[in-house]
């Protein structure tokens, strides 16, 4: 963006940059989801590859973690993989583009439409803590334990608390 500065009053310059930032922030949003969406696959093959090269260093402690527990460890990382790009690595998301996890009445109350949103992808309005969201999430090509992975993970993180763990036989029976 080039701005050339002429004998404009501060406030006239301040409207123009203005209008110029919400304009590039569309912008932006558009090339991060298209940029999310293709290379999302991309993402998981490098992620499958790392994972297979790790050494993993252990202790006797790490037997005694719980599935709940291996199965939010595997999420973090699908997470970072996939997710963090647009629901930033906090989960607070971006407002007006992109919903929080982090405190999400959605995640809670829509346990199934989140599921459904994590394994197929979601288009449409959203209501998300009162606040409408109304853009696309590109389905990631996750499988049924990598969705029920990130959503431990996700309903375990920032302050976000669940009952139930997500098992892969509940994401298997959210069909599309």
């Amino acid at each position: 963006m080039v701005i050339f500065i002429l004998p404009w009053k501060e406030k006239e310059l301040k409207e123009l940059l203005l209008i110029n930032m919400k304009n590039h922030i569309h912008l932006l949003s558009f090339t991060l989801f298209f940029f999310v969406s293709c290379t999302s696959l991309e993402k998981k093959k490098v992620a499958e590859n790392s994972t297979k090269n790790s050494i993993v260093i252990s202790d006797n402690h790490s037997k005694e973690k719980t599935e709940l527990q291996k199965s939010i460890m595997r999420g973090k990382n699908v997470y970072s993989g996939f997710c963090m790009q647009c629901h930033l690595p906090d989960g607070k998301g971006v407002p007006g583009n992109f919903p929080p996890l982090a405190g999400s009445d959605w995640l809670t109350d829509k346990r199934s439409e989140s599921i459904y949103a994590v394994k197929f992808g979601q288009t449409g309005e959203i209501i998300v803590n009162g606040v409408k969201y109304n853009n696309v999430m590109a389905p990631m090509g996750l499988n049924d334990e990598e969705v029920a992975d990130v959503m431990n993970y996700i309903m375990n993180s920032w302050g976000n608390t669940q009952d139930q763990m997500v098992t892969v036989d509940e994401v298997k029976d959210v069909k599309k």
